[in-house]
């Protein structure tokens, strides 16, 4: 018989904040470890809200975000939680796969080294 320590959330409610698993920071990071690699970006920044966590990418420290990499578990039965989201608020790609929506970047990383 195996005891299970109890919930820190009463039944019926969720954590105070979304953010991303290891699983996913792997695959960010992955990403972005190649583009500062490639001299693109410089630095990050992680937000874990309420209602979403988000991995901005920064050219500069001291810049407003050139990519931001959104996490909203409320769109995941609609048009998938993850999105990449450029600098002028425009959203680049989104889905339910999170690999899938990171290759629009891949494809800038092409573009910088060619």
């Amino acid at each position: 018989m195996t005891i299970q320590p109890p919930s820190p959330f009463p039944t019926g409610q969720v954590a105070d904040q979304v953010a991303f698993d290891r699983r996913e920071l792997s695959q960010i990071l992955s990403v972005y470890g190649r583009m500062v690699a490639a001299g693109e970006w410089r630095d990050y920044g992680i937000s874990c809200l309420r209602d979403l966590a988000v991995f901005s990418v920064f050219r500069r420290t001291a810049e407003h975000p050139l990519y931001r990499i959104e996490k909203r578990p409320r769109l995941r039965n609609r048009q998938g939680q993850y999105a990449v989201v450029g600098m002028d608020g425009q959203i680049l790609k989104r889905g339910h796969d999170l690999k899938t929506v990171l290759r629009v970047l891949e494809r800038k990383l092409i573009r910088a080294v060619t």
